[in-house]
């Protein structure tokens, strides 16, 4: 067992595993998923998301053949939807990150029940945020111009651009992320493999263990590429949210014209993502059993992340409109007072402040921290709080511009709406897939947490004059 993962349990500390769980059945566990048969639930998700997809992929041949006009976006609202769904889509990626390489650091050992969704959540997510960069620039077949390529180009690539900031910090993120996860994945599909019962599984878990036999160098090699990925992939979670943040924070307009931007929206994509991974994982625990494995602490432990970035979000937002106060600035006292607090547009705003202010303030009591059906809901009003906000700060500083003789509103049309439940469709598609497949919850890493993992179980009990207990009764959970 990797050494990085040997526990040093003290008596009576909270167990990170169900009463009674051994090596075998955390095994079998997390290996019955992808062996058995789907069941049917899965398989009508399934249809529904490959269905929503479908729709998506029609609804941008439809954008590229009559072009970007069929958006809802009109002058002054230029930008809407396209952009609000991709710095959406950016931020609940970014929980996998932070869950899996800084927890790790910090040798949270509480993060091994659930890194393995949070990786997972994160590579797909960037997948249907990097759908609208690519959709939203007019002529998608000149989408190349953004890459630093060696060729005869009249034009390149303008490096002063946030936007081309945003290729290289979101490349650069999916690509360490998805070498964290497949590094990650390794002894697990090797168990996979020796378990399998078919000729084809065989073959291909055995390609993708790359050769793992679980030899002490192998262990080694493992844990050291493991832990530079980990410190490789720890300072994106500040670098790419603040360089999407860029895309507003360098301009001049009012609400956008802004230092506090990069530091909010890295706390707003904590948020959001750590909700994110927490409705999928409330339900995917719950259908395929996997309670002992992911206990109530783990969930707790979440709560209490979503209160904290919660309330720095609900900060960042007192900021905007105290600077917007004591700077003086007309402009932005209008901005704020007269088009987010109230206008047309103020709906927006006050979802966003119910759901991600105001909704996470019960985990402040243990009784809703430890809830089921309590920490569901907010994780679902936090992700539509986090929505609103990106929809806030796009559309609210564009639609009531410098000259009343220019202002105008924003309504989204089917192809805005298509193509935003579409990417929905092309997430749980990837994570259906994802769970029927590969194990869901890294097996390896939930072995190194139990007591027999380490080398020195059962030791130095008898020194102590009493006997020593690794496993306390757990509550049952009241679900």
């Amino acid at each position: 067992m990797s050494s990085w993962n040997l526990p040093i349990k003290e008596i009576g500390e909270t167990p990170l595993v169900g009463d009674g769980t051994t090596f075998r059945s955390i095994t079998e566990t997390v290996c019955r998923v992808t062996e058995n048969k789907a069941p049917r639930a899965w398989w009508v998700a399934f249809l529904i998301a490959v269905n929503f997809t479908g729709i998506m992929t029609l609804a941008i041949g439809y954008l590229f053949w009559t072009g970007v006009g069929v958006w809802g976006n009109n002058a002054p609202v230029y930008w809407a939807w396209d952009i609000t769904n991709f710095v959406w889509w950016i931020g609940i990626g970014h929980a996998g990150t932070l869950i899996s390489a800084v927890l790790f650091l910090f040798r949270q050992k509480w993060r091994t029940a659930i890194n393995r969704f949070a990786e997972a959540m994160t590579i797909f997510a960037v997948i249907c945020a990097l759908v609208f960069p690519g959709i939203h620039v007019g002529r998608a077949w000149y989408a190349y111009y953004m890459l630093p390529l060696p060729n005869e180009m009249a034009i390149w690539p303008n490096f002063k651009s946030p936007l081309i900031w945003d290729i290289f910090a979101v490349s650069t993120y999916f690509t360490v992320s998805t070498m964290f996860w497949l590094v990650g994945l390794i002894p697990d599909l090797a168990t996979l493999r020796d378990r399998a019962t078919n000729k084809y599984r065989r073959m291909i878990y055995g390609a993708l263990s790359l050769g793992w036999r679980g030899s002490n160098r192998h262990w080694q090699n493992y844990e050291r590429a493991y832990l530079i990925l980990a410190a490789l992939s720890t300072p994106l979670v500040l670098s790419v949210h603040s360089v999407v943040s860029f895309d507003f924070a360098t301009s001049l307009l009012p609400g956008w014209h802004t230092t506090i931007l990069p530091p909010y929206f890295v706390a707003g994509a904590v948020f959001s993502g750590f909700a994110m991974v927490m409705t999928l994982m409330l339900v995917t625990r719950a259908v395929y059993g996997m309670r002992s494995l992911v206990l109530m602490k783990h969930l707790e432990l979440m709560n209490k992340i979503i209160l904290v970035t919660g309330s720095l979000v609900g900060y960042a937002y007192a900021m905007e409109f105290f600077i917007a106060w004591y700077s003086g600035n007309e402009y932005e006292r209008f901005l704020f007072v007269e088009n987010r607090l109230q206008g047309p547009m103020a709906w927006a705003y006050w979802i966003m402040i119910s759901c991600n202010v105001l909704s996470p303030q019960v985990f402040w009591f243990k009784k809703c921290r430890t809830s089921i059906p309590v920490m569901f809901v907010v994780s679902i009003l936090v992700n539509i709080g986090m929505w609103f906000e990106r929809f806030v700060i796009i559309v609210t500083s564009l639609y009531r511009d410098f000259l009343p003789s220019s202002w105008g509103t924003f309504r989204p049309t089917l192809v805005d709406i298509f193509t935003y439940a579409g990417t929905l469709g092309l997430f749980f598609t990837a994570f259906l897939l994802f769970i029927r497949w590969i194990p869901m919850i890294a097996i390896a890493e939930v072995k190194g947490v139990l007591p027999e993992a380490d080398p020195h179980f059962g030791e130095g009990a008898e020194s102590h004059g009493h006997r020593e207990t690794f496993h306390e009764p757990i509550a049952a959970e009241a679900e």
